[in-house]
């Protein structure tokens, strides 16, 4: 066990207890859950792994120092005092990201650039010569974050989003983020116990990140980098066997199907799925939700349908209404959940959801809720006993009170001007969950296998990464509250 230290893990709104419970699974100490965030302690070891193990972390930060300010100067004057020669040299490069939520400081840029000035002044007193400033692929990538006038000086230990897994080679429009879609599947308390279908699959997010649960494998295994790796203290043998060890893994005697009515989500899906080397355990098929039929195995529904705001459909109510007849009719005895944004599209389903859970999507505050399809009667089913709510169902209820106290969904369909637009987003932020078009990363040495057939992890080095991955991805941001 080595020296432990203070590591924060990101998170989405609403996932935060979801996180908290990884990270007990991960043997983390001093678990602390925050608003977007849970902090805790654990060592090099661990920060490694939750870097590669955890499925709601958008980011892991190590914090190097805390402190108050309420002027640039002295920010500037704190960061400086840093012994920045333990974490950079000349020769090397930086980027710093900065979240500012302060009436003393209102523009996060211009924190940013102090953060820089301290650090480029720093070795230039130093030794006569500074360290570069790279925004695409810096050595060393730094957080400062300053809620009011506390201030915390991190190091980020991940790189780019965590969301990033690394298997996804195209996406349909205002694709799900993986973060989300994993936060959602562990919400249901589905670990692969029986069938489950997303019957709006779109890029196959749900899918593939239910099949990774299922066989319990590392949302890491076809990254190419972290951040980390290039801290001059990494240990390449103990992440080695991490990467390698597989005593998690197991196997899954079920099925995942996912449905979609677009033949070109359908291809796009089949390939996400087969990069991720999961089509043994995913089918991807062409079908409208209308032509939905009773499983023949115990299933479980999880699925994000549209809800008009970047995707439009042209009659939004009659989808709903129909997901609820089919839900009523040819889903019996089993449990459906779903993730929407309106309370309008939610009354059409016409069911009564038996859990309601905040849950934001970017910036939409949604809910996701639980169907339980009853063939008999709920009221005979309460009488013999049944416990419809789980305690963690419950808890999760209780969950509601952090959001606002009285809810608002989006205006009537009818009050708005434009009806649906679908609106296209230019980058892949952290907390909203778009997409870039461009969607890579630099070549690594002896990293090149495939993922059509997933290799074994044999020997002390495996090579990561993939073929397949698009150009130009842009440096993501992440926001917090």
């Amino acid at each position: 066990m080595g020296t432990e230290f203070e590591l924060i893990a990101k998170t989405f709104q609403g996932l935060e207890q979801v996180l908290a419970g990884e990270l007990t699974d991960l043997g983390a100490n001093n678990i602390e859950i925050g608003r977007r965030m849970v902090s805790f302690t654990g060592d090099k070891e661990l920060m490694y792994r939750a870097n590669f193990a955890l499925r709601t972390a958008i980011r892991i930060l190590k914090p190097i120092k805390h402190f108050k300010a309420e002027s640039a100067d002295e920010v500037y004057d704190a960061v400086k005092s840093v012994d920045w020669s333990l974490y950079l040299n000349n020769e090397t490069s930086f980027a710093v990201d900065s979240v500012v939520f302060s009436k003393e400081f209102r523009h996060s840029k211009f924190v940013a650039y102090k953060v820089k000035d301290a650090i480029v002044d720093y070795f230039r007193e130093k030794t006569g010569t500074r360290p570069n400033i790279s925004i695409t692929n810096p050595d060393l990538r730094l957080n400062i974050h300053i809620a009011e006038y506390e201030c915390t000086l991190s190091l980020d230990s991940s790189g780019e989003s965590l969301h990033r897994r690394g298997y996804r080679q195209e996406a349909v429009e205002a694709p799900l983020n993986e973060v989300l879609a994993a936060g959602m599947i562990l919400m249901t308390g589905w670990r692969g116990e029986c069938d489950l279908i997303d019957p709006m699959c779109g890029s196959g997010t749900i899918a593939i990140e239910a099949a990774l649960i299922a066989r319990g494998m590392a949302p890491g295994l076809f990254r190419k980098e972290y951040a980390f790796e290039k801290w001059p203290d990494f240990d390449k043998d103990l992440f080695d066997h991490i990467y390698n060890d597989e005593s998690n893994e197991k196997e899954f005697a079920h099925k995942i199907y996912g449905y979609d009515i677009n033949r070109n989500a359908v291809d796009i899906a089949t390939r996400n799925v087969k990069a991720a080397g999961l089509s043994k355990d995913i089918e991807i098929i062409q079908q409208d939700f209308h032509q939905f039929t009773q499983p023949k195995e115990k299933s479980i529904i999880i699925t994000n349908p549209p809800y008009g705001e970047r995707i439009s459909t042209p009659d939004l109510l009659g989808l709903y209404k129909m997901i609820g007849e089919r839900l009523k009719h040819q889903f019996l005895d089993n449990d459906a959940w779903i993730l929407s944004y309106r309370e309008e599209c939610f009354d059409q389903i016409g069911l009564k959801p038996s859990l309601k859970t905040p849950l934001y999507n970017g910036s939409l505050e949604c809910e996701f809720r639980k169907y339980q399809i009853f063939s008999g009667k709920y009221k005979d089913l309460r009488a013999d006993g049944m416990d419809i709510k789980t305690t963690e169902e419950r808890r999760m209820m209780a969950e509601k009170r952090r959001f606002k106290a009285h809810r608002e969904f989006k205006k009537g369909i009818d009050e708005e001007d434009n009806g649906f637009q679908i609106r296209k987003r230019g980058g892949y932020d952290d907390a909203k969950g778009g997409r870039t078009k461009g969607h890579a990363r630099d070549e690594r040495e002896n990293r090149k296998p495939s993922f059509d057939k997933r290799p074994r992890r044999e020997g002390k080095s495996f090579d990561r990464g993939g073929k397949g991955f698009m150009k130009n991805r842009k440096r993501d941001r992440y926001e917090e509250d």
